[in-house]
């Protein structure tokens, strides 16, 4: 009698130790807030969302500024600005890793993305502000300083230029590696629940506040641009990597007729006119994501797809129209896992 006695007081001793335990697992998980940060860097909007005991805001915007100086075009003082004055500065590691993986997809994408191409964007975005559009011989004498080809980093770690009219346009890579060094500052942080948003380019970890995955949406990409429409094609249910969109949906100018595109064609100098409206990159970082789907929108729909096909590391989903102007989509295989069949 007294074994079972004492068996039993140990039973509920256990218990009661296991659900202290629950108890405490669950205060642990649950009590740590999630908190935002939003604000504004190169001239688009961010939202952060991360879970943690510690306000980062400051840390956060302390990263940002020192990317601000190093990458972005509208400061003046940046080293991206005083490279393209043909100043003789040193870059720091931020524009050293943005130019490398640059170079890189370049060669990867045949040219189809160009961090050369500035004159070209400038001289079309000119044009589209002042309603006059870059004539063809100004097209011409542009196309001889734009090629990834002629710009290198020399062993000293400068950058060199075969033509000094040569400019660098970072931004279809830069907002991605931003989102990249935040989400790093946050693991440093040993934050390891939380979402990165620069204008659209995304990389997430862990879970969200109701502890599931993320849940990411793909714009339908009707013609807006006002960026008032927000209806979605496709909801992702996502943790764990890095997501790019490009499109020109948002971003184009009508004349004559005639919709121009603000993707610019390296090859011919002037703004592509294909079936692609969208193209969403899942990559494992948001530098290479947000660089593949600026290539994706110069090559077109066949070749970005044979692309895609033979680079299973990349997962993409493309909305394109068909010969009757209705929206059609491609997604690869693996972005399949991702697709969230009940949004709500």
């Amino acid at each position: 009698m007294e074994k079972k006695k004492l068996l039993r007081n140990l039973a509920g001793i256990a218990l009661l130790l296991a659900a202290t335990v629950w108890i405490l697992v669950r205060h642990n998980t649950t009590a740590v807030p999630y908190r935002t940060a939003t604000g504004l860097i190169f001239g688009t909007a961010y939202n952060i969302t991360y879970q943690s005991r510690e306000d980062l805001q400051e840390q956060i915007e302390k990263e940002l500024a020192r990317f601000d100086g190093s990458l972005s075009p509208f400061n003046d003082t940046s080293v991206i600005s005083r490279i393209n004055r043909n100043e003789r500065v040193l870059p720091d590691s931020l524009f050293t890793t943005v130019f490398k993986r640059s170079m890189e997809i370049s060669r990867q994408t045949a040219g189809a993305f160009d961090i050369t191409v500035a004159p070209l964007v400038n001289a079309w975005g000119f044009g589209f502000k002042d309603g006059v559009f870059p004539r063809p011989a100004t097209i011409d004498s542009l196309l001889r300083y734009v090629g990834y080809q002629s710009v290198r980093l020399t062993p000293e770690g400068y950058v060199q230029k075969q033509h000094p009219q040569t400019m660098l346009d970072c931004s279809a890579v830069a907002k991605g590696y931003a989102v990249d060094i935040i989400g790093h500052l946050l693991e440093r942080q040993g934050v390891k629940n939380f979402m990165v948003d620069i204008g659209g380019e995304v990389v997430v970890r862990g879970r969200n506040p109701q502890q599931a995955l993320w849940r990411i949406g793909i714009n339908k990409p009707v013609d807006d641009s006002l960026s008032t429409n927000r209806e979605l094609q496709e909801v992702l249910h996502i943790t764990d990597v890095g997501i790019a969109t490009s499109g020109n949906y948002r971003n184009f100018y009508y004349r004559d007729g005639k919709k121009y595109a603000h993707t610019i064609d390296p090859h011919t100098g002037y703004p592509v006119q294909h079936e692609l409206l969208s193209a969403t990159v899942i990559a494992a970082d948001c530098m290479s994501a947000d660089a593949y789907a600026t290539s994706f929108m110069v090559m077109g729909l066949d070749k970005a797809a044979a692309f895609v096909e033979d680079n299973p590391q990349l997962h993409a989903y493309f909305i394109y129209a068909d010969s009757t102007g209705n929206l059609r989509t491609y997604q690869t295989k693996g972005l399949e896992q991702y697709i969230d069949n009940n949004p709500q």
